[in-house]
């Protein structure tokens, strides 16, 4: 059975999460525009990170669409994991999507020999922030007008051994 016929959820209800492939750039492109109103990545980013080997994109699947998607970097030498980006469609909310990409990325940093994970987040993300708060992460900076809006955000940090 190829990877594109896999069931959607597995047998806990959970979203099928994925390694993302060039074939989804139309649709991570979409779900940026419709998450962020700045800070996007561009089709030509996305594109570096599908191919490079210093990160790596993740996508939650149902059988009709991009349920949502993150993006984790990794640097050669270092054992911290960069959280970069991480967004859940609005339709797809509160069904276990973020939960999903949070944990798949984490495996994903221990596969390659992380043992930390960090991320940034609005301060003003509530809901993101409960998720990584759920998830075991400390909020270890405030980063005042941190955002292209000029809106704060955090610094937050995970150990993933």
């Amino acid at each position: 059975m190829s990877d594109r016929s896999a069931p959607a959820v597995d047998r806990s209800g959970a979203p099928r999460v994925r390694p993302a492939t060039r074939a989804d750039l139309a649709a991570l492109v979409a779900l940026e525009n419709a998450s962020f109103d700045g800070d996007r990545l561009s089709p030509r980013q996305w594109r570096r990170h599908l191919a490079g080997s210093g990160a790596c994109v993740l996508v939650a699947v149902d059988d009709a669409a991009l349920l949502g998607a993150a993006v984790v970097f990794f640097r050669r030498g270092s054992r911290v994991a960069r959280l970069y980006s991480m967004a859940v469609a609005s339709a797809a909310r509160g069904r276990g999507v973020g939960r999903a990409l949070l944990g798949a990325a984490e495996t994903e940093a221990l596969r390659r020999g992380c043992r930390r994970m960090r991320l940034e987040v609005r301060a003003d993300n509530e809901a993101a922030l409960r998720l990584y708060e759920r998830a075991g992460f400390a909020c270890i900076a405030r980063l005042e007008r941190y955002y292209e809006d000029g809106a704060d955000g955090w610094r937050c940090e995970k150990r993933l051994d």
